[in-house]
């Protein structure tokens, strides 16, 4: 096993990593900013090292400064979590090329997937359904309203390099497309430095539903089941559960396999996820895009198949069999997360400030994974997430309930939150039917 690590990250993914690494003796080494020096993950880790000033790209995106702050600790791998570094195929190249362990899947899956078009064709080359979509960038506005012709609107218009739903527009006839084109293109030339679009069919009733993978040590993928996460502000993520309400024994079949072989497809190792749109009036899915990293809810994967993921991630990178049997994986109850953010309730506009008041739930199926305590200062150069409340119960009926009473004892003060709104989200008769789709946040604003 890994003897030292140092996390490449920052707030509640660096604090998680941290904790699994220390209950397994690992040495954890702590990388931060300076806006970021009194956060708990700094604290709790055994050594930490500051990077450069609050600005990402002189801290947390420094790769210079955090290969230098694992070699002067003696740092022997690196686990970037999820943003920042973690799908920088140079960063891992970088990582192995200094006698480092990278603690991810290979750069060259990384690559393979980075880039969207590229992505669509490997996957439907393995046998994994894809939308119907372009197979090539749309290089001018001609040739995208060439192409929506040919798919049928609407359609989505899609940054080849983008994720973490930035870098997309939906248009439904010609005029949108053209204003979508050039709004998406020159979004993507800005924030990822390739203005590739790509056109897709758009399916205005459609639910994201994903599933965990794990490239193990010996060559093997093998999926821990599916995760739905419709309930999506601007494209982003604010509620996760597993198992789907919408996904049947047959449906859940197919998905698994369908993950597996995109996983096969590219020689995947280590944790990853293979994110589809499925179409609950045809019970049809297609792939959107796979994220080679570890996922901001992975913790209700651990709750229903009992493995710690970062645990199974360190064992992968070490070389090691698995903790469970990979031939007998088996699930229980339901679980479901709900996204902290210092954000207004309403509208979702980012609100940082000073942390007055701090005081988490507790109780039977309740975990908190958070970034923060009361004393911190929620700055504006970093996502706005708090903290991450993970219910699970016998049911989702009893994880539901749950939810409720945790939200109604997490107490947060100073800083903007939405924890109003999952107090509503919670009573609300679409969400608890277990029948809804990505247009949810939308009906209830």
């Amino acid at each position: 096993m890994i003897e030292s690590l140092l996390v490449a990250n920052r707030g509640e993914i660096a604090r998680r990593v941290i904790r699994t690494a220390r209950r397994l003796g690992i040495r954890a080494v702590a990388v931060h900013s300076e806006a970021d020096a009194d956060l708990p993950f700094v604290t709790e880790a055994d050594e930490a090292v500051c990077v450069g000033p609050a600005n990402p790209a002189q801290s947390y995106r420094n790769v210079e400064a955090i290969l230098d702050a694992a070699r002067s600790t003696g740092a022997q791998a690196i686990h970037p979590g999820y943003g920042f570094l973690s799908e920088n195929a140079d960063f891992a190249r970088t990582v192995e090329g200094a006698g480092l362990i990278w603690v991810g899947p290979g750069a060259d899956a990384i690559t393979a997937m980075g880039d969207k078009i590229n992505a669509r064709n490997l996957m439907a080359a393995a046998g994994v359904p894809v939308a119907p979509g372009t197979t090539e960038p749309a290089g001018d506005l001609d040739a995208a309203v060439a192409a929506a012709a040919e798919i049928g609107y609407p359609v989505m218009v899609k940054a080849a390099a983008g994720g973490g739903g930035m870098g997309m527009g939906v248009a439904a006839d010609e005029a949108a497309l053209r204003t979508e084109y050039d709004k998406v293109r020159a979004f993507a030339e800005r924030m990822f430095g390739d203005g590739s679009v790509l056109i897709e069919r758009y399916f205005p009733r459609v639910r994201h539903v994903e599933v965990q993978i794990l490239g193990l040590a010996d060559g093997r993928v093998v999926a821990l089941g599916e995760r739905e996460c419709s309930v999506q502000r601007r494209n982003q993520k604010l509620v996760e559960e597993s198992p789907s309400p919408a996904v049947s024994p047959e449906l859940r079949e197919r998905f698994l396999a369908a993950a597996v072989r995109a996983g096969e497809a590219v020689d995947y190792l280590n944790a990853g996820t293979v994110e589809c749109l499925l179409d609950p009036s045809t019970q049809e899915f297609f792939f959107l895009e796979m994220n080679t990293r570890l996922q901001v809810e992975h913790p209700v994967t651990e709750y229903v198949y009992g493995v710690d993921l970062v645990e199974e991630q360190l064992r992968v990178a070490s070389g090691l069999a698995p903790t469970f049997d990979p031939d007998a994986l088996t699930t229980r109850g339901h679980a479901i997360e709900l996204r902290i953010n210092a954000e207004d309730p309403k509208r979702f506009l980012p609100g940082p400030g000073a942390i007055t008041t701090w005081n988490e739930p507790s109780g039977a199926g309740v975990r908190v994974d958070s970034g923060y305590v009361a004393g911190n200062t929620v700055t504006p150069f970093y996502d706005s997430l708090l903290a991450k409340l993970i219910v699970s119960g016998a049911t989702r009926e009893e994880a539901v309930e749950r939810a409720r009473a945790a939200v109604a004892q997490f107490e947060i003060a100073g800083p903007k939150c939405n924890l109003p709104f999952f107090a509503e989200l919670l009573e609300n008769p679409e969400f608890l039917s277990g029948d809804y789709d990505t247009g949810i946040v939308a009906r209830m604003r």
